[in-house]
């Protein structure tokens, strides 16, 4: 029986995946390259981590699209000196990637079994720069202000709470709609109380735990 080339399938993912839906920024095709995805998957779909598929990672959730994880981490621009609030470390794949391209990372899931998983994975490939926190961070985290915050889940409405947890010049990434018309956004905090938002692509995402739901009109 031939063995399974987690490399080619690296190679292919990059390629055939990533690249075409315009994800072109040279330090996160590296790291894309450089970060084992089949470590992070759950071993029953280790031959799956590198196909265009929501994988499975129990309690109801999924771990996000190649192509969403490459779009993500282009539209936010992470640099060296950025300290990152991920809101869902689900597999911890993501929450991997954004370490390698920032200064640190807070990463934030509600369900404990993701948090003691993340921890391991992170450890054996040397990633130091991560702080994991069980927790419900579904209105955002603390009172403290981001360079970069990640919302891997999505909500109905953009809540107020998470433009006033970005540091000015902050950026935001976060899918907000509800089935079947989802779009992700990336925000920009460029005042005290001014931020740009820009419409990256439509897509559509588990909901983010306990985020409010859009209230229906009602007559």
């Amino acid at each position: 029986m031939t063995a399974f080339n987690f490399e080619q399938a690296r190679f292919n993912m990059i390629e055939q995946q990533i690249r075409p839906w315009e994800v072109l920024d040279q330090r996160v095709l590296d790291t894309l390259a450089s970060m084992p995805r089949e470590d992070f998957v759950p071993e029953r779909y280790r031959n799956l981590a590198f196909s265009d598929v929501a994988i499975p990672l129990g309690h109801g959730e999924v771990m996000l699209k190649p192509p969403i994880e490459g779009r993500i981490l282009q539209a936010l621009a992470l640099r060296p000196v950025d300290q990152v609030l991920e809101v869902g470390t689900g597999s911890a794949y993501l929450t991997a990637c954004l370490a390698r391209l920032a200064a640190g990372v807070t990463s934030v899931d509600i369900i404990p079994e993701f948090i003691e998983a993340a921890r391991p994975k992170l450890k054996a490939h040397g990633i130091g720069n991560v702080t994991l926190h069980v927790g419900d961070a579904s209105r955002a985290w603390g009172e403290h202000r981001y360079g970069v915050i990640a919302v891997t889940g999505s909500v109905a409405m953009l809540a107020d709470c998470w433009r006033q947890s970005l540091s000015l010049g902050g950026r935001l990434f976060i899918v907000v709609g509800q089935p079947p018309v989802m779009e992700a956004l990336l925000v920009t905090r460029t005042g005290e109380r001014e931020w740009i938002e820009e419409s990256l692509f439509d897509t559509a995402l588990p909901p983010l735990r306990n985020a409010e739901p859009h209230k229906a009109f009602e007559f």
